[in-house]
């Protein structure tokens, strides 16, 4: 990193920003828009990013259960990757 240049750690994301990630489509039609963007948002937000994503998810009317074209649920498609227990933990919370 140059001198100039100050690394940002933990820095704040604003409503908007996170909100962002609900305005992405799949690009193919065997994919739900509800998983393409739990996915999307889990790929791109910090853990507490993303659960205050889930709250704007769930506001907009999304469905946290969505399965692709196998059956398989956004915590089946995640639950084999090393960082995804604290995202698994959130949409089981919500879920109940």
């Amino acid at each position: 990193m140059r001198k100039d240049k100050k690394q940002v750690i933990g820095e704040e994301i604003s409503d908007d920003a996170i909100k962002v990630f609900l305005t992405f489509e799949p690009a193919d039609e065997t994919t739900p828009p509800s998983l393409h963007k739990l996915i999307k948002a889990y790929r791109g937000l910090r853990v507490d990013d993303f659960e205050r994503f889930v709250g704007f998810f769930i506001e907009a009317g999304y469905d946290l259960s969505a399965v692709d074209a196998k059956g398989n649920d956004f915590v089946a498609l995640i639950e084999d990757q090393r960082n995804a227990a604290p995202y698994i933990d959130i949409i089981r919370a919500v879920r109940g």
